[in-house]
């Protein structure tokens, strides 16, 4: 968090003094606040990337088993998401956006310099559907501009940036609520969003702390070498897409992918947990 990160979180401070929560509640909830980056198809910020476009892989990489979204630029996404990504190459993103399974996601890192070739985007369709192309046919297509925000907690249970819980904050649903109200005034608008907290229409608790527990049961079941951890604090959001912005028919469709802070740094993307939150 810099100094200007700060500053630019004056709006939200001032509205909860005025609805009179305790300063000092105010600013042990403004202790969690995180960076992250906001991707949208109509910013002012540097392209970095873009949604679909043609899925380039490694020729020794597998057909994806989940649509292509969203394709990251890290050499060109500025400094300051508040992760440990790899300073270059592409990240690549997959979803579908469905709440019958969990898991349906991934995410892949091709390294700079990798040789690649074009994929078909619809090579994981292996039953040829139709309902499927026609969904796959509304995902946006477009150059992915950055801003560096700001995040505060949507939801009312949050840790401490060491961590640590932090339980029973008097005012934590207000403080939730004020995010809400001022956030326009203070971070930028986009569908997809890298780092900081993660969103959901159902917000009352972390999108993040929920999917923890499927995460580790699905890497434990694949048998993946290496710790799992059961703790929240473990985990963080790689990226959110409000897919119910962008796709016609599934509003308040959300997609977080998830990761070990640990496997994050080892660049381990394999790794990553897809969790999908839709209320048809």
């Amino acid at each position: 968090m810099t100094p200007e990160m700060w500053d630019r979180l004056g709006p939200f401070r001032d509205e909860a003094v005025a609805r009179g929560i305790p300063a000092e509640e105010v600013e042990r909830w403004l202790a969690t606040a995180r960076p992250c980056a906001t991707l949208s198809r109509d910013g002012d910020g540097p392209v970095v990337g873009r949604f679909g476009g043609p899925l380039l892989l490694p020729a020794d990489a597998p057909d994806p088993e989940h649509p292509f979204v969203a394709s990251i630029d890290l050499a060109a996404l500025p400094a300051g998401t508040g992760l440990p990504l790899p300073s270059d190459g592409d990240l690549l993103l997959f979803a579908f956006p469905e709440t019958d399974y969990e898991g349906l996601g991934g995410v892949v890192h091709v390294p700079a310099g990798t040789v690649v070739e074009e994929r078909d985007k619809l090579g994981w369709d292996s039953f040829d559907w139709e309902e499927n192309e026609a969904m796959i046919e509304e995902f946006p297509e477009g150059p992915l501009h950055a801003t560096i925000d700001v995040s505060l907690p949507y939801h009312s249970s949050l840790p401490l940036p060491d961590g640590r819980p932090l339980p029973g904050h008097p005012r934590a649903g207000e403080l939730a609520a004020v995010w809400q109200s001022t956030r326009a005034a203070i971070a930028s608008s986009g569908t997809l969003q890298i780092g900081g907290y993660a969103d959901e229409e159902a917000i009352d608790s972390d999108p993040v702390a929920n999917a923890v527990p499927d995460a580790v049961k699905a890497l434990k079941a694949a048998g993946i070498d290496g710790p799992v951890s059961e703790d929240v604090a473990d985990w963080v959001l790689l990226a959110d897409w409000q897919a119910g912005w962008d796709v016609e028919g599934w509003e308040s469709a959300t997609v977080h992918w998830i990761i070990q802070r640990e496997d994050l740094a080892a660049r381990r993307f394999d790794r990553a947990y897809t969790s999908i939150f839709w209320n048809p």
